[in-house]
């Protein structure tokens, strides 16, 4: 019932500066983004991977609507790549990149700004000795980043896709890149579809991501399974044995600052474990959806504002 508030929230300046202001505000965020850095991000990788898990790293924006600041965020990965190249980090920490954010919201050619900007990320990836995924955001824009996936993909073809099980065409989508060499994140989807596009109830939602994994674990590319559910994530590892997918061949992903113990089990398994870091100063939005998507992270965070206010 929280879930569309909370989302419509995301997109609030009012509750944005309500909830920066906060007494202890800053701590509770620190949770789940771990600062607005570069060399907050990268500290944040290392104590990953000293402890056994891999990274993907988002440097936060979207909807951009101005072409300076698409260059920047572009910027932004770049350097981070480099820095991540040079702490050595870089073989386990891959980037994530909302493609709204490098211009493919803005007006007369976004498309094609966005498809330039993420090839200037993916030779940076490529020259760091790492790869890039390209996030999914709301329905009206999939078709869009799955074109641009593709032409990323002649190139560079380890580029990595989001597909989000909650949208009604996603089985179609799974099909398609479910080919050898594909890197394809499932996830169920955190944003505010409608229902002509999008399945609405959880127990829906949770029945597509299973339909929609177990082709992805058919086929031949590698799956990378986004979800802290506790159920999806033993399905997942029974349709691996099924498939007699080895270790390796699929991986799964979680939240920073969700289930850490979770993930430090799956990792000490001797699974692959992905972790989803963002960071910078547009971590507002991120914020609502992670509340959205699981009570739990809001009773967290309101008892955090109680306890520390």
């Amino acid at each position: 019932m929280l879930r569309e508030p909370l989302l419509v929230l995301a997109r609030s300046d009012q509750v944005k500066r309500l909830v920066t202001t906060m007494p202890g505000s800053t701590g509770i965020v620190s949770r789940f983004v771990p600062g607005e850095t570069t060399e907050a991000v990268v500290d944040a990788t290392r104590e990953l991977v000293q402890d056994g898990r891999l990274a993907t790293l988002d440097f936060l924006g979207e909807d951009t609507v101005d072409r300076a600041q698409a260059d920047q965020t572009v910027q932004a990965y770049v350097g981070l790549l480099k820095a991540l190249a040079e702490a050595r980090l870089a073989a386990r920490a891959e980037v994530s990149v909302k493609l709204s954010a490098v211009g493919q919201a803005l007006t007369g050619g976004g498309h094609k700004i966005a498809l330039e900007n993420a090839r200037t990320i993916c030779t940076a990836a490529r020259n760091a000795g790492t790869t890039v995924t390209l996030d999914m955001e709301d329905h009206t824009t999939t078709d869009s980043t799955l074109e641009i996936l593709h032409e990323l993909r002649q190139d560079f073809p380890e580029t990595g896709a989001v597909l989000q099980a909650y949208l009604h065409r996603t089985e179609t989508d799974c099909r398609d890149l479910s080919y050898a060499g594909s890197r394809v994140r499932l996830c169920k989807g955190a944003y505010n579809e409608p229902a002509s596009v999008a399945y609405q109830g959880k127990s829906e939602v949770d029945r597509s991501y299973v339909r929609c994994l177990k082709i992805l674990m058919a086929g031949r590319g590698y799956p990378m399974v986004a979800s802290h559910d506790p159920r999806l994530i033993e399905i997942a590892g029974a349709l691996a044995t099924r498939g007699e997918r080895e270790q390796g061949s699929y991986e799964f992903q979680m939240l920073y600052g969700i289930r850490p113990t979770e993930q430090q089990r799956l990792a000490a398994a001797g699974e692959r474990m992905r972790v989803y870091v963002p960071y910078g100063a547009e971590w507002y939005g991120y914020l609502m959806r992670r509340l959205a998507e699981r009570p739990a992270n809001l009773t967290f965070f309101l008892r955090s504002l109680m306890t520390k206010g």
